[in-house]
């Protein structure tokens, strides 16, 4: 993918679109969305991994709110990543994620992921500067992995200003609510800021690919977030409903069969759909 450059894109919705229109079109988005995860994980044919990523108060918390509201709890897992502990360490850097990969049939969601390996070291120099490179390419290819494993790998950027941030984080100085976030590393990151956006400009060109496409969302406003990031799960979706509907369909026969097969050897029982009416008792008196 060609190096974008984020402080060209705009961090705000479009011009003509408003707080009830996105809302409007989030709702609708909410209901397809849920019945398009209910029949993925009913087939089992495929995964969603969702990834998201975005500097401090950029939202990822309230994304996952929001879109993951639309969805069944039975089938999705949330995971969030912070400092890797002593044990993660211990281990090559893809495997505190790898082993959080969705099952088939089932949604991933990412607060933070493994780009963390290729942002957060290469900003601080934690590690040296062949190592964090090289690991561009172990991204592309666990996640090319896992897209030839039936995995739909979507990857979302939040894409706010710094006086947005600065707006988000001061506010939360405000709300009693929101004090467990506070954090002077939240401030002390801000200055690393430029840093930050070379890291994200490199990870986002060397690692978009068709099977894991990157989309920069404008997250000035929450409620176009929101929007940008349902419409792009539903977007990918849709194209593997008809493969689902069709095993659903095999699987549907397949359990019909069965039933038949089960009732065939039960002798004297009698089909369902065969049975007259069951003789109800008279008020007052025995059944007839």
């Amino acid at each position: 993918m060609k190096r974008i450059r984020l402080d060209a894109l705009s961090a705000d919705p479009p011009a003509g679109m408003t707080k009830q229109k996105a809302r409007k079109a989030f709702d609708a988005l909410g209901e397809e969305l849920f019945e398009l995860q209910d029949a993925m994980f009913g087939a089992k044919l495929t995964s969603v991994l969702v990834v998201l990523q975005g500097r401090d108060g950029a939202g990822k918390d309230g994304t996952i709110k929001h879109v993951v509201g639309c969805l069944n709890p039975r089938g999705v897992a949330v995971t969030s990543f912070g400092v890797p502990t002593e044990e993660e360490r211990s281990h090559d850097f893809l495997w505190r994620v790898h082993r959080h990969a969705p099952r088939l049939g089932e949604f991933a969601i990412f607060n933070r992921s493994h780009y963390e390996d290729v942002l957060v070291v290469r900003v601080h120099d934690l590690v040296p500067r062949a190592l964090w490179q090289a690991r561009f390419e172990h991204i592309a290819g666990f996640e090319r992995s896992l897209a030839e494993h039936g995995t739909i790998v979507l990857k979302f950027f939040l894409h706010i200003t710094k006086e947005e941030q600065e707006e988000r984080l001061l506010d939360r100085e405000k709300d009693p609510k929101a004090a467990w976030k506070l954090n002077p590393k939240d401030w002390q990151e801000r200055d690393y800021w430029d840093e930050y956006t070379k890291a994200y400009e490199d990870a986002i060109a060397k690692t978009s690919a068709p099977h894991a496409p990157w989309t920069v969302v404008p997250a000035n406003k929450k409620w176009y977030r929101n929007l940008v990031v349902a419409e792009s799960i539903v977007k990918a979706l849709r194209g593997h409903r008809s493969r689902w509907d069709d095993k659903l369909e095999e699987m549907g026969h397949a359990g019909r069969a069965a039933i038949d097969a089960y009732r065939t050897r039960k002798p004297g029982r009698r089909h369902p759909s065969r049975e007259g009416p069951k003789s109800r008792p008279r008020e007052g008196g025995n059944p007839v």
